[in-house]
């Protein structure tokens, strides 16, 4: 706008190619029960280590994370401090989309730690799943979650939320979630949002 006196267009991101596929075996991930998710790079402004903190002395709950572990020293930093511990399952890149389908149907909760960025990828196709969402506090996921989300911005706060919240709280949250993904996050909706800006341009 400053430069060229042109105001931007924001255009968000399809979600549900998640979702229309056939779900793949997991089982040999050796998943444990009710556990939460959370599908990343691993680096330090998608809050990787927050995220393991708030799990790791907790004996109730489990954390699924997907990242490029071994990729960075930041990575294998933290693989070197929680992968001994039994409330945490560290995955490498899943990209099979049948293999996702049924690590996030799969999931209790999703966790969501990007704190850079914009419509996260991960964060809308989670979204389509109709599970709870607890995102880090910043302006563009409570965007993208219409402020529906369950939000945190410390390891303790999230831990916190974790255990004061409750079912009743939970099934709002993922069913707002469902609704804005299938309202917001499609990809005919997508289409239609850059068709539009095409006409009007």
């Amino acid at each position: 706008q400053q430069t060229y006196g042109v105001n931007s267009h924001v255009i968000a991101y399809g979600g549900d190619h998640a979702i229309d596929c056939d779900a793949a075996p997991v089982d040999d991930l050796d998943l444990p029960e009710n556990y939460a998710l959370a599908i990343g790079r691993v680096e330090p402004e998608n809050n990787a280590a927050m995220m393991l903190e708030a799990f790791a002395s907790d004996s109730s709950r489990s954390l699924v994370a997907v990242g490029n572990w071994q990729r960075t020293k930041y990575g294998r930093s933290l693989v070197r401090r929680y992968a001994g511990n039994p409330q945490i399952r560290l995955l490498e890149p899943i990209y099979d989309l049948g293999r996702l389908k049924a690590l996030r149907a799969g999931a209790r909760l999703y966790v969501h730690g990007h704190s850079a960025g914009g419509t996260n990828p991960s964060l809308v196709e989670a979204m389509q799943f109709g599970i709870p969402v607890f995102a880090y506090d910043c302006v563009f996921n409570r965007s993208s979650t219409e402020e529906r989300a369950l939000f945190f911005r410390t390891s303790t706060e999230l831990r916190a939320l974790l255990d004061k919240v409750d079912e009743a709280t939970l099934a709002q949250v993922a069913n707002d979630m469902q609704a804005i993904a299938r309202r917001r996050y499609t990809w005919s909706a997508v289409a239609d949002q850059y068709y539009a800006l095409l006409d009007r341009v």
